[in-house]
């Protein structure tokens, strides 16, 4: 079977177009102050070869818009709006599919929590957190949700919960980790997939946001289930003393490490934050 090939970090080339996302919205904002940059990030990603474009929703929420200033009505039609951005370049390409973001609460709290999984709600309180940005995801024609950077336990078994409570969803799941076989929280990757397994409605489960050297391990804690899906970051790290950016900033090294995890079973593969379309281009080119 071939292999899908996702996009890569839309901040990053949200960023690299001149976006300025010095704000606790982040890409969020630019759905209500410049809408067409979107667009265009989504359409360098269909041309780079990605088959899927992952909405500007991530950190998009009825809360955080309200508290921004917007009314529920407003916040309701920038969450709309990020899927209609994505399908805009997406039939402007003519191919592909929209996945629509479902970033984790951590990402609404602005203060790093999805690399920690600290949270002050329970599952009940997620589930209930999440609840109305997913009904209105789920009504957008989007071809599926990206339930992405998962980083606790209880937050996936709200999303378990949100997933029965509108069967006609399609989604894949994805978790931060904090190494090669534990979410940022500290489960055990397979133990938190497990509340996937069997579920018609999970097209993947996987990782992004997790740094590329550990991703053969995670996968191979995956093996067996749904179809593994992966997009790490770039797996960069700050050098100050020489200056510069250490990991797989290199497209051609990342599209390698890419024919790597689809040898070792990842059926759906890009990049998150700190790739580009050039990453996307090498993968398309590793993997083809």
């Amino acid at each position: 079977m071939t292999a899908l090939v996702l996009d890569g970090g839309l901040a990053t080339r949200l960023e690299s177009l001149g976006a300025d996302l010095s704000d606790e919205l982040w890409s969020a904002r630019l759905l209500l102050e410049e809408p067409e940059v979107i667009r265009r990030a989504h359409a360098d990603y269909f041309a780079a070869g990605a088959d899927v474009a992952t909405t500007a929703g991530y950190q998009a929420t009825i809360p955080g818009f309200v508290r921004r200033g917007l009314d529920a009505g407003e916040a309701e039609r920038l969450i709309r709006r990020s899927v209609e951005l994505a399908a805009q370049a997406r039939d402007e390409a003519g191919r592909g599919l929209v996945a629509a973001s479902v970033g984790p609460y951590g990402a609404y709290l602005a203060n790093g929590a999805e690399y920690t999984g600290d949270y002050d709600l329970d599952e009940d309180g997620l589930f209930a957190w999440h609840l109305p940005r997913w009904e209105i995801l789920a009504s957008t024609g989007a071809d599926l949700l990206a339930c992405e950077t998962i980083p606790s336990y209880a937050e996936a078994r709200a999303l378990a919960r949100l997933l029965r409570h509108t069967p006609g969803v399609k989604a894949w799941v994805s978790f931060s980790c904090r190494d090669g076989e534990r979410l940022n929280d500290g489960t055990p990757i397979g133990r938190a997939a497990a509340l996937f397994g069997g579920s018609a409605q999970v097209v993947a489960v996987g990782v992004n946001c997790t740094p590329p050297r550990h991703i053969p391990s995670l996968i191979s804690r995956l093996s067996g289930g749904a179809p593994v899906v992966v997009y790490p970051n770039s797996g960069e790290t700050w050098d100050a003393g020489h200056r510069r950016w250490l990991g797989l900033a290199d497209p051609v090294e990342f599209g390698q490490a890419a024919k790597e995890w689809r040898q070792a079973g990842a059926s759906m593969i890009g990049g998150c934050c700190r790739t580009t379309p050039e990453h996307i281009r090498q993968i398309r080119a590793h993997l083809s």
